[in-house]
């Protein structure tokens, strides 16, 4: 039986001296087959694994922010830069803008956020930029020649990163799939009253894990809109690393005397058509107080969509609130405003928002609105009862 074998293997190593061609085909099939299964291993990684290891293979990067960030960016954006410190990868979180609303003041001084504003292409601190809760990059000079390596977001749109994308409409927010991330790679929250020495292996900061949570608490208005199983997941893993001393005080800052004012305008001002409705709050200064307006509105008794505008600088903002499944208000928005010069708008079903820029006259010397207010207002109630 062995003298059998060893004319078999003999015979088969004349055959291949015999022809080059077929050691060249089964020594490419070989490399072939190693080169499947290491794709495939790497396919099989869970997503935050495969993240992090995109990141230890850069030297530094740019986490940016989309303009005027509000807590779920910065969750995110903080939550990216601890992954790339964890591989010695350093990192910058930027943006373009102002931190304006209040609960986002908040979350950056309570959680001693350090974020680098940028105005220009020129300002981002390195070549490979990573986009956190939108997947385009906007709002500076430059930046649509911005092509960026990775994409973590939770909003539709069509960017996407050079290198790898990872954008979940269904999620309620984009703390979400960093706070996965984190288990993903196996990483522990470190509880508020504990030092890091005293937990093995991969961690999860108290500071980072109490941002995620308050992320993704402020975009699904406390896992009551807009969520995922996901995002309840998403928050239970991050619960035991949360200073809940800390996530109060985001959480409950000072109400400004002109959020207070627009919101009793608001309301006070409210048109109503069946179950929508439609208030215009004039000239505000701060225009996060229409989407805190429009947050109001929407818990009226009665009331199941609800479009708050206001106007600062000659641009009209839009916020939208849905609780009504008739009415998907990222929708509703855009048809309202998708003929309008100068207007973009957009969103989820239960939240979007708007702006419509002015119109300069011919001798430019004065901005006047591309639409006046009541067709405009007609315009949102037809567009929230399907008829744009």
């Amino acid at each position: 039986m062995a003298q059998v074998g060893t004319r078999a293997i003999e015979a088969g190593w004349d055959m291949l001296v015999a022809n080059p061609r077929l050691v060249v085909a089964v020594a490419g099939g070989a490399l072939a087959l190693v080169a499947a299964l290491a794709l495939y291993r790497r396919l099989r990684r869970a997503p935050g694994e495969r993240f992090r290891a995109l990141l230890a293979g850069r030297e530094s990067i740019s986490v940016l922010l989309h303009p005027n960030p509000d807590a779920d960016a910065m969750a995110s954006g903080i939550a990216v830069a601890e992954l790339a410190e964890s591989v010695d990868t350093d990192a910058i979180v930027q943006y373009n803008g102002q931190v304006r609303r209040q609960e986002n003041r908040a979350f950056r001084t309570v959680l001693d956020v350090e974020l680098d504003r940028i105005d220009h292409v020129s300002d981002l601190a390195a070549e490979a930029v990573v986009l956190v809760d939108h997947n385009a990059p906007r709002g500076f000079a430059g930046a649509d020649g911005v092509l960026p390596f990775a994409v973590v977001d939770h909003h539709p749109g069509e960017g996407g990163g050079d290198a790898y994308t990872d954008v979940r409409t269904d999620y309620g927010a984009t703390a979400s799939i960093l706070a996965e991330y984190f288990r993903d790679t196996g990483a522990t929250p470190i509880p508020p009253d504990a030092h890091e020495t005293e937990v093995t292996g991969a961690t999860l900061s108290t500071r980072t894990a109490t941002g995620l949570l308050y992320g993704i608490l402020s975009d699904t208005n406390r896992l009551t809109r807009g969520t995922s199983a996901a995002d309840f997941a998403a928050a239970s893993y991050l619960q035991p690393g949360v200073d809940e001393d800390n996530l109060e005080r985001i959480a409950d800052p000072a109400v400004s005397t002109e959020a207070l004012d627009v919101k009793a305008r608001a309301i006070a001002g409210r048109e109503i058509r069946g179950s929508f409705a439609v208030s215009d709050v004039g000239r505000v200064s701060s225009v996060d107080a229409i989407p805190q307006a429009a947050d109001e509105l929407v818990g009226l008794e009665g009331v199941t969509a609800v479009v708050v505008l206001g106007e600062r600088d000659g641009t009209v903002h839009l916020s939208g609130r849905s609780r009504d499944d008739r009415v998907h208000m990222g929708r509703a928005l855009e048809a309202a405003v998708d003929d309008v010069n100068d207007a973009s708008a957009g969103g989820h079903a239960r939240m979007g928002g708007g702006q419509i820029g002015p119109q300069i006259t011919a001798d430019g010397s004065e901005d006047v609105p591309v639409l006046g207010r009541d067709e405009l207002i007609d315009r949102l109630f037809d567009a929230m009862d399907g008829e744009r």
